[in-house]
């Protein structure tokens, strides 16, 4: 009877040990991640567009804003046009100081909690033009 108790210890011991090395595998593996997507203000051949004009991303990415052709360049979030309707999250995505020169960079990370949704932006010396585009944050 105490040689089946001690195996039955020695079992239930190894299991235990085996479980704690398989969970600790799920607590530290990370997660996805982060994506940088790239947007060109102005296409190569001077056009006044976003290229390209529509990205979807996910919570946590984050857009790298390329000044490329025909400056000056902004971007400018529209607080009508966002999943929350939120000036205050338009505002803080946008980047409302002119890119002068061609190869001046900003980004913009679109924060963990950020509304599922479509976020339109353009560029304010260029909307009248047609400069605007979307962003689609994936849920």
């Amino acid at each position: 009877m105490k040689l089946i108790a001690a195996s039955w210890r020695r079992l239930s011991l190894a299991v235990l040990t085996i479980l704690l090395v398989v969970s600790s595998f799920a607590v530290f593996t990370p997660s996805a991640a982060a994506e940088t997507h790239q947007i060109k203000l102005g296409n190569d051949k001077g056009q006044l567009v976003f290229e390209p004009a529509k990205v979807s991303v996910k919570p946590g990415d984050t857009i790298e804003w390329v000044n490329n052709k025909v400056p000056p360049h902004n971007i400018v979030f529209d607080a009508a046009k966002n999943p929350a309707k939120s000036a205050d999250l338009a505002k803080s995505l946008s980047h409302k100081q002119l890119l002068m020169n061609p190869g001046q960079k900003q980004t913009t990370t679109f924060p963990a909690d950020a509304p599922a949704g479509d976020y339109t932006f353009y560029c304010e010396p260029h909307r009248g033009a047609g400069m605007v585009g979307k962003i689609t944050v994936e849920g």
